[in-house]
């Protein structure tokens, strides 16, 4: 069973929980505002917002609803466009008609949510910050400036919000329904009542499901699930001395939104910025990334090169294996059916140590990878004394470059000692032509983000000879 508030109407369902949000909203309650578009969560038609009581308080996420089975939002608030309805337009609605931000209408509803979905966050009402909050939105026919002149419009209206409670904020202006006031006490209400069913010991795992629900949503309706992404034990970012400790369930938002990690990456936000759009990084988690054993994996990449640490658990026991040995083959792991990745671990980059990720593919947003790579160096003044160099898209799994990888330990760092270290890369990669390039390109492409690592983190080196010569 599963219980939440859809809109202003409590629902309680006994429909399969593998079910998707959107085939629930359009066919069970016939709200057809929500539009089926990608089913890959790549357009936005479908996007929703999720509601989640936290401290009293609810915080809203934007999803893609096409992504998100009826198990993940047990508890929640899910707000579509008829949900931010009043009986005229609302604010949002009205500043899209008066700069004319929609045309077909087919992606505007989408567009609509997202935007509420930023009037109820604690951002900064920026232009900058606006324009994220749409990024997992497309559209076909605006070319999106009457779109971002909406968003400006928007702006103005939230000019007073920082420093106040964002809910009783767009209720108080009539930006949103005033029943958003009252989601708070009646999330508790539900929650206090019984959870939803509990899992079968031999169920199937799922944490946000945005790439088995990609490729498998039809099957996935009726399988027997096991809901990771609802469980806050296996959510959150720690600090125990240099180590850090991720949840397997913490999302790609919450991760690059902790202290911790802010402090320790400062491009956090941009290497982020390049993995999907913010709907689906609000219920991406880590854990489904590394499962998923995509060769491209761009947090599998990232997490090779700080050599993090997965705890494997499966209910009655756990074993702790390296990230780095936990792909054998193709899609094929180091990992029992029954068990599931509980939290990871690395070690988090000191004064001596600098970090970067790069990544290429066809759109520099919402795309999957052509090639990707990470570094991590620990230097001691000029000399390398540790290196370590991931990148996925050229072999069968996300690779970790243990050859080149050694070839700059001990060793004084020079131009000439990049351009020989991108030539040993080349020997341990196995690239194939696909949709994403030939294997002559990616091959191009791992020397480029090589020599890309080292001109970010040492712009002292000369920069045209890395540039000039050939791989």
């Amino acid at each position: 069973m599963t219980k939440f508030i859809l809109n202003n109407k409590e629902i309680t369902t006994v429909l399969p929980q593998g079910m998707l949000l959107l085939d629930f909203i359009r066919y069970q309650q016939n709200l057809k505002g929500t539009k089926i578009g990608c089913r890959e969560g790549d357009c936005g038609a479908c996007t929703v917002l999720l509601g989640e009581l936290k401290d009293g308080q609810v915080k809203y996420q934007s999803a893609t609803s096409c992504l998100t089975p009826l198990g993940n939002i047990h508890n929640k608030h899910v707000v579509t466009v008829e949900g931010v309805n009043m009986e005229a337009l609302n604010p949002i609605q009205q500043a899209m008609c008066d700069t004319g931000g929609t045309q077909c209408g087919f992606c505007t509803p989408g567009f609509i949510v997202s935007m509420a979905g930023y009037c109820l966050s604690d951002a900064e009402p920026t232009q900058q910050n606006a324009v994220a909050a749409v990024d997992g939105n497309i559209c076909r026919c605006t070319g999106y400036k009457s779109i971002e002149r909406a968003l400006d419009k928007l702006n103005v209206l939230l000019a007073d919000k920082p420093g106040q409670d964002a809910t009783t904020f767009v209720t108080e202006k009539a930006i949103l329904p005033s029943y958003f006031i009252s989601i708070p006490e009646r999330l508790k209400l539900l929650q206090a009542s019984a959870n939803g069913t509990q899992p079968k010991p031999a169920a199937r795992f799922v944490g946000g499901g945005t790439d088995l629900y990609v490729q498998q949503h039809e099957a996935m309706v009726y399988a027997d699930i096991d809901f990771l992404a609802p469980k806050q034990e296996l959510k959150g970012v720690s600090l125990n001395s240099d180590t850090c400790t991720i949840g397997g369930a913490t999302t790609v938002t919450q991760f690059a939104s902790s202290p911790i990690i802010q402090k320790a990456f400062a491009n956090v936000q941009q290497y982020v910025e390049l993995v999907s759009s913010t709907p689906i990084r609000n219920i991406a988690t880590f854990a489904g990334n590394f499962v998923n054993a995509s060769p491209i994996g761009d947090f599998s990449i990232f997490f090779l090169a700080l050599d993090a640490q997965l705890e494997m658990r499966d209910g009655t026991s756990t074993r702790n294996i390296p990230l780095r040995q936990f792909y054998k083959g193709y899609k094929t792991l180091d990992k029992q059916p029954q068990e599931y990745i509980s939290k990871f671990s690395f070690r988090l980059p000191d004064a001596n140590t600098l970090f970067n990720f790069e990544k290429v593919s066809k759109r520099t947003h919402l795309d999957i990878a052509s090639v990707n790579s990470a570094i991590e160096l620990v230097m001691n003044g000029d000399t390398i004394t540790v290196a370590s160099i991931s990148a996925g898209g050229v072999g069968p799994t996300p690779l970790y470059l243990t050859k080149a990888s050694a070839f700059f330990t001990g060793k004084t760092l020079t131009e000439d000692l990049v351009l020989e270290a991108i030539e040993i890369a080349q020997t341990e990669v196995s690239p194939i032509s696909d949709a994403r390039g030939t294997d002559d390109y990616k091959r191009l492409l791992l020397g480029q983000l090589i020599k890309a690592h080292f001109i970010k983190l040492f712009p002292a080196l000369q920069i045209d000879k890395l540039l000039t010569l050939a791989v």
